[in-house]
């Protein structure tokens, strides 16, 4: 079957860029309905338990990812029987996964009201609320999950964006309607649960239409199976280190820290995880011929372009970092309120990992494009556990600061230096290493220059939130952009990138 790449490519960037927005705007508006109409202890409830199913969702890491890779062979020949054999397998995994998931659930219930430090609502049953979280997690593995593998193999993912969108603005309505009209956390859950079944079924009704030659039957050969178990394992390594480093964070927050706290750290991770969303999807855009460079062009030219696309990459970090720097604490005080509010000293902490952060997420887009996942398979764990271990000991001694800045010397300490290794041993020269660290590091110390000049300047400025965070919007972008001219506009990396960015802008409009 010959797929049409070039045009599913642009459907799905375009769909996935508005689910992408809606995904940020209307979860923005739930929370601010939720802070307001219920109270930043359900804020706070609601940020646990989607971490805790976060991690109870770690059985499925890898395998839809290696089901969908195992797909694209039978699905270029037109074999319809290794197709419909590697369904039926896919929806036995999800059913057992769906079974683990449950069996673990419910064995953790006993132990939930540890998790949260302080007291909770008194109308509420902090296992109710659980029970109704974990049961809506189960259900997305049991109800047809394992159809949506189609539609990624197939390239076909605006499909799912479209009918997740659709489903995903009938659940935010039904729950602003509970939140304004019953006040009820429970029947928030609830539908939650009925919503998240409503997709899980119209997914499976649109690709039984789409591919009705394509059912769960058949067998594979044994080695076929091994080698699929194979690439579960390997990918579920590394996926279970990220689900480890993204969670652990609220886990331990509001066991030690209480609901009120880590709802006013939610809200600036929120703000954070919205602009990395956005991020990915250009660097998604910019990345997407990778694994064909890899295989195509020299290794000279490849690492031309590493250099050049982290250039690029972390000038448009380093604004946004800049931007968190200046504008976080008049956004946060028009949105919430000075009462939920942190200090300064958290936003630099939140900057620091973002920056951090996003170029670790950069650099792991290039070991995933080599297809590096056997020899980096035990970094992420690795990462993970050293950062649990640094928040449990730092969390008591310096709060909030300590579980932030943990995650941030856990991926500088471990996960990077390993990750740089992994790399450049298993695709680009190791000698090549010491070159491009000074070029990263060159920047990082631009960017903490543009950084305290931003601090310094909005510092001067005095005025009300809306005002202030218009003029400090104006100050973080123009700031470090002219700082990074200036140490820049010689470096042979700055020529590369603007020739670059020109000529992808001259496509963008049809003149090259």
């Amino acid at each position: 079957m010959k797929i049409e790449r070039v045009k599913n490519a642009k459907k799905n960037i375009t769909a996935g860029l508005i689910l992408k927005i809606h995904q940020m705007l209307i979860p923005f508006l739930m929370r601010t309905a939720m802070i307001y109409f219920m109270g930043v202890e359900y804020l706070g409830l609601h940020s646990l338990f989607s971490s805790i199913l976060h991690i109870l969702n770690l059985a499925e890491l890898g395998v839809g990812s290696a089901m969908v890779f195992s797909m694209y062979k039978p699905i270029a020949r037109d074999d319809g029987a290794t197709i419909c054999a590697l369904m039926r397998l896919y929806r036995k995994y999800y059913r057992l996964i769906g079974l683990l998931i449950g069996a673990v659930g419910l064995a953790l219930t006993p132990v939930i009201p540890n998790l949260i430090s302080g007291e909770i609502p008194a109308e509420l049953s902090i296992y109710v609320l659980y029970l109704l979280n974990l049961g809506s997690t189960v259900l997305t593995y049991w109800l047809f999950a394992y159809k949506n593998c189609l539609l990624q193999a197939h390239q076909r993912t605006d499909v799912s964006s479209v009918i997740t969108l659709i489903t995903n603005s009938l659940q935010y309505v039904l729950q602003l309607i509970v939140l304004l009209v019953f006040k009820s956390y429970y029947l928030y859950a609830i539908t939650s649960m009925v919503t998240q079944a409503i997709n899980n079924v119209c997914t499976a009704v649109v690709v039984t239409k789409m591919y009705p030659d394509y059912k769960p039957s058949g067998s594979l050969s044994k080695a076929e199976t091994k080698k699929i178990n194979g690439r579960i394992r390997d990918l579920f390594t590394g996926k279970l280190g990220g689900v480890i480093l993204s969670s652990s964070d609220t886990v331990v927050i509001s066991s030690f820290l209480g609901l009120t706290v880590l709802a006013i750290y939610q809200n600036y991770y929120f703000m954070q995880t919205c602009i990395i969303g956005m991020i990915e999807i250009a660097l998604t855009s910019v990345v997407a011929g990778l694994g064909n460079s890899f295989v195509t062009e020299t290794k000279q030219t490849n690492f031309e372009n590493l250099e050049k696309f982290t250039f690029i990459f972390l000038w448009l970090t380093g604004v946004c970092t800049c931007c968190f720097l200046g504008m976080y604490q008049p956004f946060m005080e028009v949105w919430v309120g000075k009462e939920l509010m942190l200090d300064f000293s958290a936003v630099i902490c939140f900057a620091i990992y973002f920056f951090v952060y996003t170029y670790f997420r950069f650099v792991n887009v290039y070991k995933d494009a080599a297809g590096l996942w056997h020899i980096d398979r035990f970094r992420p764990l690795v990462g993970a556990a050293v950062n649990l271990v640094l928040n449990l000991l730092c969390v008591r001694r310096f709060g909030i600061y300590g579980v932030i800045l943990s995650t941030v010397l856990a991926i500088v300490l471990v996960s990077m230096p390993w990750l740089f290794r992994n790399l450049f041993t298993g695709f680009f020269e190791l000698s090549r290493l010491k070159g491009y660290l000074k070029q990263v590091l060159l920047f990082a110390g631009a960017v903490l220059l543009a950084g305290v000049l931003v601090c310094m300047i909005c510092a001067w400025i005095k005025a009300g939130p809306w005002l202030r965070l218009v003029l400090n919007g104006l100050v973080c972008v123009t700031v470090p952009n002219i700082v990074f001219y200036l140490v820049f506009r010689k470096n042979r990396l700055y020529a590369l990138s603007v020739r670059f960015v020109v000529h992808m802008a001259k496509q963008k409009m049809g003149k090259g």
